[in-house]
């Protein structure tokens, strides 16, 4: 059974079509990925499931109902949460501070927010950073945070938008780590990352796509002799 559809999003900005006619289908569980190269419209799709942009045309469906035109926190409530590419956290705040403010998407007290975070803040391994000022952490520590933020959520289905871009050999490996646990845990997920060795290891399925546009899908080892997966990323010359 499938917990997501995109049904034949279509996306215009002025005359420019960012996603055109972009179908796929996640299935419980799973592991997606969604690759493509710089402009192909992966971070717009996600825009769109959120619904940050407006649709121009197309449906979104969440466990068999349309969600398309709801905002974005109701999709949110519904299950649907998501990192993004520039991590924006409450910077003069602390970890916990940041993770409780994403717990209330649920909770109504402060006491319930707080657990919640805090049990999230451990599970994804920033428990000695819990009371730091997030300006303070580095990069991979916000890039964490922001897979903790969004976890907080307690989402169904999870986006995650280049968690492992910046991060050195080792910092991917343990984002590879983080990613399967939550999995485990049952949330499904949708990636979209530019590390091969992130989505070709992770992922059960992926889809590629560019100029807004599926060019092939199937398994990672599938994908990665693709002939138009090649020639997208690499050209024809």
């Amino acid at each position: 059974m499938f917990i997501f559809e995109a049904r034949d999003l279509v996306k215009f900005f002025g005359g420019l079509a960012a996603v055109d006619g972009l179908s796929f289908q996640v299935a419980h569980g799973e592991i997606f990925g969604l690759i493509g190269p710089n402009g192909s419209g992966k971070t717009t799709t996600f825009n769109l499931i959120n619904n940050f942009f407006p649709l121009s045309s197309g449906d979104i469906l969440l466990e068999n109902k349309s969600i398309k035109g709801l905002k974005p926190h109701k999709i949110c409530q519904l299950g649907i949460a998501r990192t993004f590419q520039v991590i924006s956290p409450l910077a003069r705040m602390t970890v916990l501070d940041n993770v409780t403010a994403s717990a209330y998407c649920r909770l109504k007290t402060v006491k319930e927010a707080q657990k919640l975070a805090l049990e999230t803040i451990e599970f994804c391994g920033l428990g000695p950073y819990k009371d730091h000022p997030v300006k303070r952490l580095p990069i991979g520590l916000r890039k964490r945070l922001e897979i903790t933020r969004a976890l907080a959520t307690q989402p169904k289905l999870l986006l995650l938008d280049e968690t492992a871009a910046g991060l050195n050999p080792k910092e991917v490996d343990s984002a590879i780590e983080l990613i399967r646990e939550i999995n485990r845990r049952g949330v499904t997920i949708i990636i979209i990352e530019h590390i091969m060795k992130v989505i070709m290891t992770i992922s059960q399925r992926i889809l590629a796509i560019n100029c807004g546009r599926p060019i092939a899908a199937g398994t990672p080892a599938e994908i990665a002799q693709n002939p138009k997966v090649i020639e997208a990323y690499l050209g024809n010359g």
